[in-house]
């Protein structure tokens, strides 16, 4: 009996002692408590990413429905701008039409205005001539009759 042999007397009577305490009850308790919360901790970890998989499978849907939409909104104010550019385009050739024709109804007007103005500039130039012819060649109470009717006469007709 050497010392080895003690050795493993002393072993054995502490396994002995360990089992009579219960020791490897609470080292399996310890282990399975610590196996629970990893399985705890598991079923959470997939329950995570299970929800951070549907927010993102969500995002990404959420996404494509606003570049849907932000490309219909740009098509629509595409096609308003051209609406508007053509009713504008529209609305600037009534207007310089408008223009044209008043500018030209107003040189109308000023060209017959100046018409009137020679004839009647000429009516009197007319008159006077003529009145002075009959001053000259004609006198007595009839040459003053004649060129009275005369002058009115003439009035009369370029009026």
């Amino acid at each position: 009996m050497d010392s080895s042999f003690w050795a493993l007397v002393a072993l054995f009577l502490f396994f002995a002692l360990l089992g009579k305490l219960g020791v490897h009850k609470m080292v399996l308790g310890a282990l399975d408590k610590r196996a629970d919360n990893i399985r705890r901790e598991l079923e959470d970890a997939r329950r995570l990413r299970d929800e951070a998989q549907a927010l993102l499978s969500d995002y990404q849907r959420r996404r494509h429905e606003a570049e849907a939409e932000a490309e219909a909104i740009v098509a629509e104010a595409r096609a308003e701008a051209e609406q508007l550019t053509a009713e504008t385009t529209r609305a600037l050739e009534e207007m310089i039409a408008r223009r044209s024709k008043l500018a030209e109804e107003k040189i109308a007007q000023a060209e017959s205005q100046a018409i009137a103005e020679v004839k009647a500039k000429a009516a009197d130039l007319a008159v006077s001539a003529a009145e002075k012819l009959l001053k000259a060649n004609v006198t007595d109470k009839v040459a003053d009759t004649l060129v009275v009717k005369g002058i009115e006469q003439v009035k009369a007709g370029l009026n």
